[in-house]
């Protein structure tokens, strides 16, 4: 780890968590250590056969569940001295669906993990990049967090969240020389967001009414799936913009 930026990552065990931990730690110069998290270490095979050789080496695994403040600063205490350069947060949870279809407790696990687990992250590392003065914060948000989206009311308003908070942060990180970067991608083709579109096909949404229902289920589903695989980004073209980010470390607050 000598001479190296220490990158801790959340949400590491598929789609763009992985990608960009695997583009880091096979990184040719080794300019990285990576400690990958998730909240199950059971899913990592995946993580480890993509970064080969790497593992152990400049890849290392951890717990974490954004979600539980125990478990947030537990991951963090058992890093040496705490030093963590690079935040990438990246954890989140999609919604998709009309509002009044959908139930409190999934939209609250929405921003449990795409706000305030981003939130929890932040407030733990940021007081030891405080005292360094120096770090970078890198947050995965999206184009969502920049204009809303129809059927993806919730997701949006977490993402518009988290932009405002990071928006209002940056500022005051700047004099301890504290990066902030937010990487707001469209949409992304991952077998995450495949399943998630055969699975929201299945559902009643009981409470909505016809009209909204027949709109989402044959006008928005059908336009949205062909959208995100024939145009959608895919994992590997957000970590390439990630990893531009972090080898130049633009002070530039968003990135498309």
């Amino acid at each position: 780890m000598k001479g190296q930026k220490v990158v801790l990552i959340t949400g590491c065990s598929s789609g763009i968590g992985l990608a960009i931990a695997v583009m880091l730690a096979r990184d040719e110069m080794r300019r990285y250590y990576v400690i990958g998290t998730m909240r199950d270490l059971k899913r990592k095979d995946k993580l480890v056969e993509a970064v080969g050789d790497a593992y152990g080496k400049t890849l290392s695994l951890l717990t974490l569940d954004v979600c539980s403040d125990e478990s947030v600063k537990q991951c963090v205490d058992s890093i040496k001295d705490r030093h963590i350069d690079i935040l990438i947060n990246n954890a989140g949870v999609g919604l998709v669906g009309p509002v009044e279809g959908l139930g409190m407790d999934d939209m609250m696990k929405v921003f449990q993990t795409n706000f305030f687990g981003a939130v929890c992250m932040i407030k733990e590392v940021m007081p030891d990049m405080k005292r360094r003065r120096s770090g970078h914060i890198i947050v995965i948000s999206s184009a969502m967090g920049l204009q809303g989206v129809a059927f993806n009311d919730v997701y949006s308003a977490s993402k518009f969240a988290i932009e405002g908070f990071c928006e209002s942060l940056a500022v005051q990180l700047l004099k301890f020389n504290i990066t902030m970067s937010m990487i707001e991608p469209g949409p992304v083709h991952t077998e995450f967001e495949m399943k998630m579109f055969a699975d929201v096909s299945k559902k009643e949404y009981v409470g909505t009414d016809p009209e909204t229902l027949h709109h989402f289920r044959t006008c928005y589903l059908p336009s949205a799936a062909n959208i995100f695989q024939g145009l959608g980004q895919t994992p590997e073209d957000i970590a390439k913009v990630r990893n531009h980010v972090i080898r130049f470390e633009f002070i530039r607050l968003h990135h498309h």
